[in-house]
């Protein structure tokens, strides 16, 4: 495998190049950018985060958590009051829905640092600084025959500049 790192100042050439990558099979790529532009974001066509996942398992368990204390409690020091059942739902809303909000979002930042690799982690091999100042990076990975064909895509779309990495 053949990694491709190439450079360039405007946004629209890393989306175009993108687009232009992905329509020919070349899935493996990176984009490196000084800031979020929408344009980038939309050509790499990005899948919905499984972050929601987490919100709604902890939201799940939050309600049930919340329901469960509840009932427990009341079944275990019952007071009855106004001839109301011992385990009367309507009052547990307030906290069935505090700790759904509560869980839900306890699992959702677990999962936005899990799956975001917010953790303290090494740097790519292909980054450079120059990426969070001014200019934009594409990086992709390919077979050794497709070298030729993507570094010309590349260069014709107007980057700067386009080396071979060393291959891992």
């Amino acid at each position: 495998m053949a990694t491709l790192v190439s450079v360039y100042d405007m946004p629209s050439d890393v989306s175009t190049v993108v687009r232009k990558l992905k329509n020919r099979g070349f899935e493996d790529l990176t984009t490196y950018s000084p800031a979020p532009f929408e344009e980038i974001e939309e050509a790499e066509d990005p899948k919905p985060s499984a972050v929601r996942v987490f919100t709604l398992i902890g939201g799940l368990v939050g309600v049930v958590t919340g329901f469960g204390i509840q009932i427990w409690m009341s079944m275990d020091w019952p007071i009855k009051i106004a001839g109301k059942n011992i385990a009367a739902i309507p009052p547990m809303w307030i906290i069935g829905f505090e700790l759904t909000i509560l869980f839900g979002g306890i699992l959702t930042v677990i999962g936005c640092l899990i799956l975001g690799g917010l953790y303290p982690r090494p740097l790519d091999d292909h980054y450079s600084p120059r990426f969070s100042a001014e200019e934009f990076g594409v990086v992709v990975r390919c077979e050794d025959r497709d070298v030729a064909e993507v570094e010309s895509l590349m260069r014709g779309n107007n980057a700067k500049e386009v080396t071979l990495a060393a291959s891992h």
